[in-house]
């Protein structure tokens, strides 16, 4: 079903009134208890089973489904997962007390955000944790402001404004303030160099800026009296091209008069201009952080993106009363259109923290916000299993031997679950997960201990969702099934693997055996790249297809599996298939080793690994080990490293050598490692 079907759906539904009368304070706490909070932990498991049983329930189900199903229906399914055979992934049930809405008269920002205004005046919409937030009346006001004063500098359809800043508030007020102009949004990574920065402000042709005051440092030395106006995101007031990094903060600290704010001189508004934008009008243009070396501008519509937030809206159950606290940049399309626009969408509430999201500055957020919803990246979740839950377990010898047993195993999990479920303020009903792989270690705690983790998979050209699934209806290892409205193909020109690949390996994973390149065409595909048509046809065939470059396989249920990037893949000595992310998980399940990153050299395979260290310093100190023994100690365990993962791969997929990597590897904003950066291509 599509999203404009589903939407005609729902139009014979009578509105409520725009405010739900279970209506939340300012920090928009529910009075009453989430009804997934104080129940039993297994409740929340799929039909109350306990998480081992829902695994062996799948592998009866693919069992069945083998000799139950013909190989042609099998193909079928495995190779295109199309919106007509989903019709039965229809919207979760309505949780009790959520407002349903007309459907939006057109796919854009600003008739989103508008029929959120008209629905939710009063709700609280974008504010700071522990701070002030606005309702969704006063962040429309904000916006129409915003709009107007760009408008009256110059800035008009089509052209672009860029937003250099750390989450706030602001940065949504400015975003919509940008589409609703038809302007286009170039929102610019934190992390990248000035000289990305520079490049970026000038190959996009940016009209404006909005920068933060800490981030101001980074544009200084460009040629900023090229732009119409620079804006100071932090209180909306203009910046003169000729100040420097010091005055700017010395003049925001004061609050000098010298900052002209835009509530004062945008005295006209233009309101959300939603009824003349067609849907496929162009919203934004990222460049991605890319592991190839460059930035590459992606063009996405306004249909690109809403339609995204409202598919997700149709498989997870979520309502006006959600609370996000946000930690991932917004300039990254998972956080943008999963971190705010989907929340706003829905009418619920986002809150920000006005520092870098370090362990001291979350901790007292999520007490006091709260979430009910928090998206992360997967090293978050990993650095709280390696570097807390698992070292309390191991250095009790009774629970590290009792954690041997599976059935006990559970129950430590189950009981740790309830403790890390407490740290995240203890209302969390969905903690979704993306932007990279979860070490299957950790994905395996986390159902074991009933914690609420959702998966998803997509990329920035994508908008970014391609599959997911809610809490509810987690595979292990699986990213879940394509959204409504998307369809997914596994195409096997370049592995080969149509008639299922190697019986080793494909014994030793789920899914079916058949790898290739994940195809993707649906609402939710970029325009194309920036000034690259060459590129753009390249990625996007005649069909509609869009190459994702990653590599993956379905199981018998429609459930989608990554494998890795098809740029990554080595080929074997016999001509195998080997791909490196599955060697790297395995070195990864054990706690002496975070990260790890596994290439071809020298005809032989290699992997880095990235230690412990503060594991190993405390291990090093109780035993009292000198230098000499600890470099000792290092290399053997390299040797075992090496050994114990050989043991579990195919015999052409073994490691020749495992070698320290004493710095972290140096990664993209969404936490992946950069692996160009230590692999060339003759190695490959």
């Amino acid at each position: 079903m599509s999203i404009e079907e589903k939407q005609k759906k729902d139009q014979g539904r009578k509105d409520q009134q725009g405010r739900d009368p279970e209506s939340r304070d300012q920090q928009g706490k529910d009075p009453e208890s989430r009804d997934q909070q104080g129940k039993d932990p297994e409740s929340r498991d799929q039909q109350g089973k306990d998480p081992e049983s829902r695994d062996q329930q799948g592998k009866d189900q693919e069992s069945q489904d083998q000799h139950s199903k013909g190989q042609e229906s099998r193909d079928q399914q495995n190779e295109a997962q199309v919106s007509k055979d989903r019709e039965a992934v229809q919207r979760k049930p309505a949780r009790p007390g959520r407002i349903e809405m007309p459907p939006l008269k057109e796919l854009t920002l600003p008739e989103m955000l508008d029929r959120s205004i008209r629905h939710f005046p009063d709700r609280p919409a974008l504010g700071y944790a522990g701070g002030k937030i606005s309702t969704y009346k006063q962040l429309g006001e904000k916006v129409s402001r915003v709009a107007a004063f760009l408008k009256e500098n110059g800035i008009n359809e089509g052209d672009r404004v860029a937003i250099l800043s750390e989450n706030s508030p602001n940065w949504g007020a400015a975003y919509f303030g940008i589409v609703s102009l038809k302007a286009i949004v170039v929102p610019i990574l934190n992390e990248f160099h000035p000289s990305e920065i520079h490049h970026i402000l000038r190959h996009s042709g940016a009209s404006a800026l909005f920068v933060s005051e800490r981030l101001y440092h980074k544009v200084e030395e460009f040629n900023l009296e090229k732009l119409n106006v620079v804006v100071l995101i932090d209180n909306l007031a203009v910046i003169s091209p000729e100040w420097g990094k010091d005055r700017l903060r010395r003049l925001y600290a004061e609050g000098s008069r010298e900052l002209k704010r835009i509530k004062h001189m945008a005295l006209k508004k233009v309101g959300l201009a939603a009824a003349d934008i067609p849907g496929d009008a162009p919203a934004s243009i990222i460049y991605t952080s890319g592991t190839t070396g460059h930035s590459k501008g992606v063009m996405l519509s306004h249909k690109n993106i809403v339609s995204n937030a409202m598919a997700l809206d149709q498989i997870v159950e979520v309502d006006q009363r959600e609370r996000l606290l946000s930690v991932l940049p917004l300039p990254h399309v998972y956080e943008c259109t999963i971190g705010m626009v989907m929340p706003l969408l829905i009418g619920a509430a986002v809150y920000y923290v006005d520092k870098p999201p370090t362990a001291p500055v979350l901790l007292p957020a999520l007490k006091q916000v709260r979430p009910t919803v928090m998206n992360v990246v997967p090293l978050i979740i990993e650095k709280m299993y390696k570097g807390r839950i698992m070292p309390e377990i191991q250095k009790k010898w009774a629970l590290r031997t009792a954690y041997k047993i599976p059935a006990l195993r559970r129950k430590i999990n189950r009981k740790a679950g309830g403790k890390l479920l407490k740290t995240f303020g203890g209302e969390l009903r969905m903690f979704p997960i993306g932007g990279a792989s979860i070490a299957p270690e950790v994905e395996q705690f986390m159902r074991e201990a009933n914690f609420p983790y959702a998966v998803g998979y997509g990329l920035t050209e994508t908008s970014p969702l391609v599959a997911g699934c809610s809490e509810k209806d987690t595979r292990l290892y699986s990213v879940g099934k394509p959204v409504p409205g998307v369809e997914v193909r596994i195409d096997y020109e370049q592995t080969g693997e149509e008639h299922g690949g190697d019986p080793a390996s494909r014994k030793a994973r789920h899914g079916n055996g058949k790898v290739g390149e994940i195809l993707v065409r649906g609402p939710n595909i970029m325009k194309g790249y920036y000034n690259d048509p060459d590129l753009t046809a390249q990625t996007i065939n005649s069909d509609g297809w869009l190459r994702t470059g990653d590599l993956g396989e379905f199981d018998n249920d429609g459930y989608l599996y990554i494998r890795g990037r098809l740029k990554n893949m080595i080929l074997g000595p016999s001509g195998e298939n080997i791909y490196p992310e599955a060697i790297e998980s395995v070195l990864q399940r054990s706690e002496y080793v975070l990260e790890s990153l596994v290439y071809k050299h020298e005809n032989r395979l290699v992997a880095r690994v990235h230690l412990n260290y503060e594991k190993l310093d405390e291990e090093f100190a109780a035993k009292g080990l000198s230098q000499t023994e600890i470099r000792e100690f290092i290399k053997e365990l390299l040797v075992t490293l090496k050994n114990e993962t050989n043991a579990s791969v195919a015999s052409f997929s073994r490691i020749s050598k495992v070698i320290e990597q004493a710095e972290p590897f140096e990664k993209t904003p969404t936490q992946k490692i950069k692996r160009y950066l230590y692999v060339s291509d003759r190695e490959q």
